[in-house]
């Protein structure tokens, strides 16, 4: 008999919608003994079948539920979800020339739970965030290489997957040779030096690519901060636009020497400073001085990881949101961000009204700001909707 896991009520509802995430609390109890990453029925409440998914004893998600009907999840299954997915990047996006980045793979959104591949060139970076589906990681590497051809595809690990997931990895080469220096890609009439193998996330934030496209149209002219620049992405892609001059601040020195690069491949060096400072204490320290900014991007890393760390993340946006605001030119702009998917758009939106309470200054949103198609949201997991964005006009 094929181990299961038996839901309760709360479960049976949340797993009906085809939310992917089973959590260990809406288990009322598993059989048949099933090994990490095993396959497992999972039925409802009323003993109803509703589906198939890969078991975790170690992660609070117990199950990632992959298929709601009775077929195997083999390297077959998978292969031909990674096909689907490379396919809508290059057929419908048009994003397949290689001489950009995108990504092809975005776990919850491809219906691809644990796993994240991005294309940088001739190279694919893979991020597991998912014990069962490393578990499959041969067969989707042998369709990646078939289908896309790399020169070489390398694993990235992500901050806390370890202890969450129970999962041992380690970044390096999987397939093929590593890229001998930064890779460097075009956007739009941009290029970016791009670092696969340290930094965050895969070595470039692709999720902003449109974002910042549509900051940079209100760049020209006008003096801009980009605070937790990373590699430069805004400031180089504002400067390229026309802005007067441009400040990238980040704690990391080595992002910021491939932001220095980059302000060099786009010829923008003497509109661009970086600097190496926190976020918080950087603004604050603007603000003492009494230096003003026409532009302000606020991108920070993820502030919640768990629903138990929200509270704070809210506070953190808060408060970030409140120094920037003090900074900001009267009639100027604040692109806000927060990546934090266990945070909703609308309570970052209720952060960046108390901020402006507190730092006294209207407000209005004129756009709202998501993450790029190649990032798909899945109707079915609202936390894939993880990046939202505010662009504000500031009295």
């Amino acid at each position: 008999m094929k181990p299961a896991v038996h839901l309760d009520p709360r479960g049976t509802t949340a797993a009906r919608a085809r939310h992917p995430w089973i959590f260990s609390g809406a288990i009322d109890r598993v059989v048949g003994g099933p090994e990490p990453g095993a396959e497992v029925d999972v039925h409802g409440a009323d003993g109803t079948f509703l589906g198939r998914g890969l078991f975790n004893p170690h992660s609070q998600i117990r199950v990632r539920l992959h298929t709601a009907e009775d077929e195997p999840l083999d390297g077959a299954f998978f292969a031909a979800r990674v096909r689907r997915a490379v396919a809508l990047r290059g057929g419908l996006l048009g994003l397949d020339d290689r001489a950009g980045a995108c990504r092809l793979v975005f776990s919850e959104g491809d219906e691809l739970s644990g796993l994240t591949v991005d294309r940088y060139g001739d190279w694919l970076v893979v991020v597991l965030t998912g014990l069962g589906i490393a578990g499959r990681l041969e067969a989707i590497l042998d369709v990646l290489q078939e289908v896309c051809e790399p020169r070489g595809i390398l694993l990235r690990t992500e901050k806390g997957v370890g202890e969450e997931e129970g999962l041992v990895v380690r970044d390096g080469l999987l397939r093929g040779a590593l890229p001998e220096e930064p890779v460097v890609i075009e956007e739009g009439e941009c290029r970016f030096a791009v670092d696969l193998r340290i930094g965050q996330k895969t070595g470039f934030y692709l999720d902003q690519r449109v974002n910042r496209a549509r900051v940079a149209g209100y760049a020209a002219g006008r003096t801009v901060a980009d605070v937790c620049t990373y590699t430069g992405g805004f400031a180089v892609t504002a400067a390229r636009a026309g802005a007067t001059a441009a400040a990238a601040i980040d704690t990391s020195a080595t992002a910021l020497e491939l932001a220095a690069r980059n302000a060099d491949l786009n010829g923008v060096t003497d509109r661009m400073d970086v600097a190496k400072a926190d976020a918080f204490n950087w603004l604050d320290a603007q603000q003492e001085a009494g230096r003003t900014f026409d532009l302000i991007v606020v991108d920070p890393p993820r502030f919640a990881r768990s629903r138990r760390g929200i509270e704070a993340a809210l506070q953190g946006y808060q408060r970030l949101n409140r120094l920037a605001l003090g900074c900001v030119s009267d009639g100027g702009l604040l692109a806000t961000f927060s990546c934090s998917g266990r945070v909703s758009a609308d309570e970052f939106q209720e952060a960046v009204r108390r901020a402006a309470e507190d730092a006294g200054r209207r407000v209005r949103i004129l756009e709202r700001l998501a993450q790029a198609p190649d990032h798909p949201v899945s109707t079915t997991c609202p936390q894939s909707a993880y990046l939202k964005g505010f662009l504000c006009a500031v009295d």
